[in-house]
């Protein structure tokens, strides 16, 4: 299969790569778009067989469900049983937007594959001008997971998924670099307190202050799910070739487990803030300013692939702190490492 790579400008007449698009979906195949977030991997999430695309070309285990996403507020009411008043009340307030709820669904609504036989799903509305006007312009929902394969960095240029799906896919809708740079935060709204089944720019901070409780698990008790109510929940995630070990953002610790793993004769690649530019790395990335989450957070998935570019056998990646977006960085890195720490 070809795979064709089409730029979306914001200033130019886009109408028949739009129609291009609007027809490959709703003739069964998957298209790859940006989101705020990442770019999505879509297929109509009414349509099984086209669902099913979406694991073959991402090798995704089957038992991982999809986040089905929707152009407006209005259509959550065809798919879902009962809306909560607190999932109405975030939908006022963070859509479009980084917020995936957990909700009862219809029965029969979506393709067997969304939901991976559950009784719930996962919506949101992103804030992306080419996914909603894509989704406006299909008038159906999409299932969509990270536009990747499955268990590397997801992607946040339309380039990472070109390299990871080229023949693969049919079409990638290019829309530039994606915002967040990390995945919708995931609350499952069905229990009380709601709880945030996976941390993303949205943050348990802010949803408080607009629903009141919110319960963000530990990673162990996120452990004891047998069964993922949402991605990212059960398999080793967004990890490059080579291992990553986290390790304190500490300079003089960093600098120390540098030199003995140069000594033990690995190339190392260092992501850290930019004060640790100096202290031996092989290769060197760098999150800006200590403390600066939010361009962390954007940098992270770009850094983990560009590692991918270089000799280093082994990723070193300084940790923060798990408050706000911290909480989300920090869970994309424990999966990233497989909760791997290099200790001196």
């Amino acid at each position: 299969m070809e795979t064709f790579r089409l730029l979306v400008d914001k200033d130019g007449d886009n109408e028949q790569i739009y129609s291009q698009a609007v027809d490959l979906l709703e003739n069964g195949e998957v298209v790859a778009f940006p989101t705020e977030t990442v770019y999505g991997l879509g297929a109509v999430a009414t349509d099984d067989r086209a669902v099913k695309k979406i694991f073959e070309a991402k090798g995704r285990p089957s038992d991982n469900p999809l986040i089905v996403h929707i152009g407006s507020i209005e259509e959550v009411s065809n798919f879902i049983e009962e809306i909560p008043q607190k999932a109405r009340k975030l939908m006022e307030i963070f859509w479009p937007g980084a917020l995936t709820l957990i909700m009862k669904v219809k029965p029969g609504v979506f393709a067997p594959s969304v939901t991976a036989g559950l009784s719930t799903v996962g919506l949101r509305m992103p804030d992306h001008e080419v996914a909603l006007k894509l989704l406006r312009k299909l008038k159906k929902p999409i299932a969509a997971p990270s536009a990747n394969r499955s268990g590397k960095p997801s992607p946040t240029k339309a380039i990472h998924v070109e390299e990871d799906l080229r023949g693969k896919i049919p079409l990638i809708l290019d829309g530039g670099t994606t915002g967040i740079g990390l995945e919708s935060t995931v609350l499952d709204i069905t229990v009380n307190p709601p709880v945030i089944l996976r941390p993303g720019g949205i943050t348990k901070e802010m949803l408080e202050e607009v629903i009141g409780e919110v319960i963000l698990p530990n990673k162990e008790q996120q452990q004891l799910e047998s069964t993922p109510k949402a991605p990212g929940m059960k398999y080793t995630h967004y990890a490059p070739e080579a291992p990553v070990y986290l390790i304190e953002s500490d300079q003089q610790k960093v600098e120390k487990a540098i030199a003995q793993l140069k000594n033990d004769g690995y190339k190392v690649a260092l992501l850290a803030p930019s004060n640790y530019h100096a202290i031996g790395a092989d290769y060197f990335f760098t999150f800006g300013i200590e403390g600066d989450q939010e361009r962390m957070g954007a940098k992270l998935y770009d850094d983990l692939r560009a590692c991918d570019k270089t000799e280093a056998n082994i990723i070193l990646v300084t940790t923060t702190s798990t408050e706000g977006v911290g909480a989300a960085i920090m869970n994309r890195l424990e999966k990233a490492s497989g909760g791997k720490w290099y200790t001196v």
